[in-house]
């Protein structure tokens, strides 16, 4: 069973930062991709910044020039550096990683980290 813990969540002011960070329990190699999403209060959860095994990234929008996904394969982690926050940024912020290239495929989500970002 793949366990995915997040970290780095709190509260932060309007134009700060906080860097998140997910440790998977076992090699992040063996994903196909992970990534960043987030669900505020009443709104569906949707993409933040996915990045594949061989290091495509991928980001919503409204993150773009903001945010940076990386990867660290000698930590098995993933992290999400959120820079110049704004409020409309707060919400729950769950890692993801996928495995799609076998049968079944797999879905993997964390417990969640809750980022507060004040006016």
């Amino acid at each position: 069973q793949v366990q995915l813990v997040e970290s780095g969540g709190g509260l932060v002011q309007a134009g700060g930062s906080l860097r998140l960070s997910c440790a998977a329990s076992r090699s992040i190699f063996s994903f196909n991709t992970m990534g960043w999403y987030r669900q505020a209060p009443g709104k569906q959860r949707e993409l933040v910044a996915t990045i594949t095994r061989g290091g495509s990234t991928n980001y919503a929008d409204s993150v773009k020039g903001r945010f940076t996904i990386s990867r660290d394969n000698a930590a098995n982690t993933v992290n999400l550096q959120m820079n110049s926050l704004k409020p409309e940024d707060a919400a729950v912020y769950y890692c993801n990683a996928k495995i799609v290239d076998t049968i079944p495929r797999y879905d993997y989500w964390g417990q969640g980290t809750q980022v507060t970002v004040s006016a």
